[in-house]
């Protein structure tokens, strides 16, 4: 890396070398049955440098020639976006704990066995379930060095562990699964087990529901698959700033419910988005979002930062390519209401924990719509069964600007999500029927 940097400062006016390794043991079960393990290394060394104010940029996986890097960055300068921003001087970085050395202490066999185990508890409950499940762990090595002086490193460890199951029945098809990560080693999979295990309850009747407008519940699954992406996408510092967000003038305004509160955090301890600084060098922090439904911030990498006339957040993140506005962990504040008496509180209703194709409305708008893949019926209180061949759509939002209430208990969704159940007043219900 400094042999890098060394050389492109000689030709530059600034300079950034970002170098991580990732070691992964993937632990892969299908039909049942153990499939598949390996353990693969990836290395991606990436330079950026500012040459007559403009940006040039490579990467390679793997090592490359200190000279070649150069070169390769120095054929983009020419082409390469107008440069607003300088990279980061020497930075303090906040004390955050990603990395749990047990994780690559933790044997295979035991890999194995957690995997084992989930399907073995599911088929006792359901044994003509087909199910599939990864155990997984890895380590990643982060190093950031520039021109500016500043220099970064950080390791983290990260554990996920997948269960689903599909059950066919005639010409029927039920899809049933849950997750959980962490940098710790989760060697007890009961949480993933039970919810699955609760999916197939609710579902074990299947049940007709009426179309039209009625209240729904989202579960924190039901909030990821729904509601994540038109927030995810108009909190971003590139979409407001290119005025495709349609929360771009709404700094200071109330916009949601004001029992609604939504934050960006890189550093919460031992969580799989946290970091204690971003692919670019900026210190992670906490941003709030939404404080009781007034729109306070969004997030931004330096680049869009600095076109904003604002300061980067610490969410630059590097996907393949250059740094871009990403979120960490989105933390929604739980509420004071539990999901029993949401439901109770519904005459007719449509509880959802899975939304498939969500993401074919218009994101950029907050609209959503896609089949209930995984959802049941409320009927005058309680849970009658599982809804077929059944759709929602609407505005994610309007959703969010007046909720019949937020759950009290909480959990994570794909180790980057931690939210409530969400009791939606009116949403748009069809059915192949009707």
């Amino acid at each position: 890396m400094e042999d890098i940097l060394s050389q492109a400062k000689k030709v530059a006016e600034q300079a950034e070398v970002f170098h991580a390794t990732t070691k992964t043991t993937p632990v892969r079960f299908e039909g049942n049955r153990l499939k598949q393990i390996h353990t693969k290394e990836s290395t991606t060394t990436a330079l950026r440098l500012i040459k007559n104010g403009r940006i040039g940029f490579a990467q390679v996986n793997g090592f490359a020639k200190p000279e070649k890097m150069v070169d390769m960055a120095l054929e983009t300068c020419t082409f390469g976006a107008e440069a607003r921003f300088d990279f980061p001087g020497s930075q303090s970085y906040p004390a955050v704990q990603v990395l749990d050395p047990q994780v690559d202490r933790l044997a295979i066999e035991d890999m194995v066995q957690i995997g084992q185990q989930m399907i073995d508890t599911l088929l006792k409950h359901t044994p003509e379930l087909v199910c599939e499940a990864a155990v997984s762990k890895g380590i990643t090595s982060v190093h950031i060095a520039n021109s500016q002086g500043n220099r970064a490193e950080y390791q983290k460890s990260f554990f996920n562990i997948s269960l689903e199951g599909v059950l066919v029945r005639n010409d029927d098809m039920l899809f049933v699964g849950d997750s959980q990560s962490s940098c710790h080693p989760i060697r007890s999979p009961e949480i993933v087990v039970a919810e699955v295990t609760r999916q197939l309850e609710l579902a074990r009747i299947n049940t007709d529901i009426s179309p039209g407008p009625m209240p729904v519940v989202f579960t924190p699954l039901g909030v990821a698959s729904a509601l994540l992406s038109p927030l995810v996408a108009a909190f971003n510092g590139k979409t407001v700033l290119e005025g495709a967000s349609p929360l771009k003038d709404k700094v200071g305004k109330q916009v949601f419910d004001k029992s609604f509160s939504l934050w960006d955090d890189a550093t919460l301890p031992y969580q799989v988005a946290s970091c204690p600084c971003d692919d670019e060098g900026v210190p992670g922090q906490r941003t709030p979002l939404v404080e009781s439904g007034v729109i306070s911030n969004f997030y931004y990498d330096l680049q869009t930062a600095a076109l904003a006339g604002k300061k980067s957040t610490g969410n630059g993140t590097r996907a393949g390519g250059m740094p871009t506005p990403s979120p960490n962990s989105l933390v929604a504040t739980p509420g004071n209401l539990s999901y029993k008496d949401m439901v109770k509180d519904i005459k007719e209703g449509l509880v959802i924990d899975f939304l498939m194709g969500a993401e074919q409305g218009n994101i950029l708008n907050g609209d959503f719509s896609g089949n209930v893949l995984l959802g049941y019926k409320i009927e005058r209180g309680e849970i009658t069964g599982r809804v077929k061949n059944t759709m929602v759509s609407g505005n994610a939002f309007d959703v969010l600007k007046k909720l019949g209430g937020i759950g009290k208990d909480a959990r994570w969704v794909g180790g980057f999500l931690y939210t409530p159940h969400l009791y939606c007043l009116e949403l748009s219900v069809t059915t192949k029927n009707g």
